[in-house]
């Protein structure tokens, strides 16, 4: 495209592109290979697939980026684009969280499916202490909510040393909570064929565990743009869809703490 095709509007007409066809290889062998773990398979199948979402994630965003920082191709107009497409990605993740508290209360309550199991947990299935590893998990990742909203607000004002402190905590934050999630399963006393329960736990639970991790890395790679210099208070649209999507996943945590830790274990004699 010749330099005064450009200058007639301000949208960017971005170059083809193959990481579309990258990641989505990557989605599907690292679903495939779930669920031939899920059937006592090996592991090596969806390691390999998260192996290639990572290195379409890498890719994707250092195009971006260059994008970004060339000051011609994200124009105002583009950054509003920017995020509304982030805001109709994560209303997309809303109903993908949706469809596996539907699975679970379906399952569990009575009033809404004949199907459901009259006691819940089912019996035979000793559920997670709501107030040990849950709760601790649920400090940890709101705190990390804390100290993101700091780093806005001291990007906003120019501060940058404050804005890495406090990216930086948040990444922390972000794979302590992941540590402990791995630690809980380890310690859980039931597997994911066990039943229903297990089932939609492991699920709704082990997917957020994968979005906190995408959101973790997402935060990784603002870091290390914050350390570059390449935000503003005023030019800063990756920041805010970093931010975005971290505030979606706490409040995913606690549908998650409420429902499935907290209500699917109540009155449970340990």
């Amino acid at each position: 495209m010749s330099s005064e095709q450009v200058k007639k509007h301000p949208f960017h007409m971005v170059e083809p592109s193959g990481w579309p066809i990258v990641g989505t290889i990557g989605a599907f062998v690292m679903a495939v290979g779930g669920i031939w773990y899920m059937q006592e398979g090996p592991l090596y199948g969806f390691l390999a697939g998260l192996a290639i979402v990572l290195y379409c994630m890498f890719g994707w965003w250092r195009d971006v980026v260059k994008e970004a920082q060339n000051g011609e191709d994200h124009t105002p107009v583009v950054q509003h684009g920017l995020r509304v497409g982030m805001i109709l990605f994560i209303a997309s993740e809303v109903m993908f969280f949706v469809a596996f508290f539907w699975a679970y209360f379906h399952s569990s309550v009575p009033a809404l499916s004949s199907l459901a199991h009259e006691t819940w947990p089912p019996e035979g299935i000793v559920p997670l202490h709501t107030w040990s590893l849950p709760f601790y998990n649920t400090i940890i990742l709101l705190s990390s909510g804390v100290t993101l909203t700091w780093a806005h607000h001291a990007l906003q004002k120019g501060d940058y040393s404050k804005l890495r402190l406090g990216l930086l905590m948040t990444v922390a934050l972000g794979f302590l909570f992941i540590g402990l999630q791995a630690y809980e399963y380890s310690e859980a006393m039931f597997g994911i064929t066990d039943g229903i329960y297990p089932s939609t736990f492991y699920l709704a639970t082990g997917f957020h565990g994968f979005h906190v991790f995408v959101g973790a890395c997402f935060l990784t790679v603002n870091y290390l743009r914050a350390s570059s210099g390449h935000f503003t208070p005023k030019q800063h649209v990756g920041f805010e869809a970093a931010a975005w999507y971290w505030h979606f996943v706490d409040v995913v945590w606690v549908f998650l703490f409420i429902w499935i830790y907290w209500w699917g274990s109540y009155g449970y004699q340990y």
